[in-house]
């Protein structure tokens, strides 16, 4: 336990403390533009990444991780918002929470082992390609002087660390091009210009809706969503970082502590959110390791908008968009490309398909959700094309065995029925799957079918080396050994 805590909070203090300052003054202008996108103040958005970081930092399965309010849970809220209004929104929030905390108690991280490393690295390059995107705005119709600052902090970022390493380039670039910016009056966006920042602490509140079934008629739909998407972009974050780190994280642990997270953010007057892959690439390039990063990003977060709102107002917005430009090129993939051609044709498909849709829709949950169904499909096709059926006549010329090798299941029953000669004119058939496993009720389906065929032949059919787990299967499903036998067939 003394060993754990450590490793977690005490193992590289400086390092944590720094990237803590880098990642909360680049979370300022996301949280600010995602309360907009949701419909909200920004405040909304702001109290929401300091009470989620702060209370995963503690709550969470992954260290290093950052969590804050994110644009893919600010789409899903957009029409509770403007339907039903901001309190409708914390309750939905409370509500997401506590169907996290849940999924967590089931288990359901686990369920990350069932995605491939072709729809993560999808998943990745497309917030790569989403993150730039969304620093275009930033670059489109302004002076030169933005452009000018642009470049000079993405100078900075790269070279500075030939300099030395101890501090987080990104941060020395925010702070150089505030200082010229200031000090040379430049007319160019600032970070206050995006909204107010708030000048007080966020307090304890309870959501002002009807205690109803209709009010939860209202939010269970948006929970749900907010949940899954929440759930997801965690999961598939954790895993990037666990790449990054070289370390492993605790799924389960992660999906309560997002739960836990969310609870309270509801009742503090803050958006719901979840891991932001962003920002933990910020922290883990910056030096950030350990939990204390993570909390002192939300402690720092709320020191600067409360009380230094005066001076990070004027950070440039220039200099946030080259630290994100950086962020979107360390992200990407760049050997997936070189990749294309080495690796398989489906696994190459499978990425590509969940970079377009990701970006296309703007929706995590429906490029994840499209690559692990090719994933699945060119998965079953593969293993469906394993099978193997080989047949031998018997000395005395009356018999012939036919041996299985293989799995049969939904997509290779219909190989596997093809594969015999019914028409042969022979006694007896041996149908030896000793090599063979059944998986579901189409394979069972498939050798209720085989058999039944060869009856009516009028040849005798013997069934050999059914594993323990297929013959059970067989028990339950198979119906050529029992009456009906024949009706059966007739529906095939």
């Amino acid at each position: 336990m003394i060993k754990s805590l450590r490793q977690d909070w005490l193992a590289n203090v400086r390092n944590d403390l720094l990237a803590g300052i880098v990642v909360a003054l680049a979370l300022i202008p996301e949280a600010i533009a995602f309360s907009i996108i949701a419909g909200v103040d920004p405040k909304i958005g702001l109290y929401a990444s300091f009470s989620i970081a702060t209370i995963a930092a503690f709550a969470g399965g992954r260290p290093g991780m950052i969590s804050a309010a994110t644009g893919a849970m600010a789409l899903v809220m957009v029409t509770l918002v403007k339907e039903h209004g901001l309190q409708y929104l914390l309750a939905a929030t409370v509500l997401t929470g506590a169907l996290q905390i849940v999924a967590g108690w089931l288990r359901l991280g686990s369920l990350m082992r069932f995605v491939s490393r072709s729809v993560i690295t999808g998943f990745v390059n497309a917030l790569a390609i989403l993150i730039f995107m969304a620093q275009l705005p930033e670059l489109t119709d302004v002076s030169w002087h933005v452009y000018a600052m642009t470049a000079a902090g993405l100078a900075i970022i790269y070279l500075f660390p030939y300099v030395t390493r101890a501090v987080p380039s990104p941060l020395v670039a925010i702070v150089s091009l505030t200082a010229v910016a200031v000090v040379l009056g430049l007319d160019i966006r600032t970070v206050g210009d995006m909204g107010k920042l708030p000048d007080s602490l966020p307090v304890f509140l309870l959501p002002d809706v009807p205690l109803n079934l209709e009010t939860l008629g209202i939010i269970v739909p948006v929970s749900v969503t907010l949940a899954v998407v929440g759930l997801l972009e965690s999961m598939m974050t954790a895993s990037i970082v666990d790449d990054l780190t070289d370390s492993n994280s605790d799924k389960n642990r992660e999906c309560v502590g997002q739960g836990v997270a969310n609870i309270a953010t509801g009742f503090l007057g803050g958006m719901a959110g979840c891991a932001m892959i962003g920002q933990s690439v910020i922290n883990v390039k910056s030096g950030g390791r350990g939990r204390l990063s993570t909390l002192s990003a939300g402690v720092f977060l709320l020191f600067l908008v409360v009380f230094a709102g005066q001076w990070v107002a004027r950070i440039p917005m220039a200099a946030l968009v080259a630290v994100m430009i950086m962020v979107s090129i360390g992200t990407f993939n760049w050997r997936s490309i070189r990749n294309l051609r080495a690796h398989p044709k489906s696994s190459s498909i499978v990425m590509l398909a969940t970079v377009v849709v990701t970006v296309g829709t703007h929706d995590l949950a429906k490029g994840v959700l499209v690559g692990v169904l090719l994933s699945g499909f060119f998965f079953a096709h593969k293993v469906g094309q394993i099978l193997r059926v080989r047949s031998r006549t018997d000395e005395d010329g009356r018999a012939r065995t036919y041996t299985i090798t293989g799995q049969v299941f939904f997509a290779s029953a219909e190989r596997f029925t093809n594969a015999f000669d019914y028409k042969e004119v022979i006694e007896k058939v041996r149908i030896d799957v000793s090599r063979a496993h059944f998986w579901d009720i189409t394979a069972v389906s498939a050798l209720d079918k085989v058999v039944i065929k060869f009856r009516r032949e009028a040849t005798e059919v013997e069934v050999i080396g059914l594993n323990e787990a297929s013959a059970t299967m067989v028990d339950r499903f198979a119906v050529h050994d029992k009456d009906g036998a024949d009706d059966m067939l007739m529906g095939h």
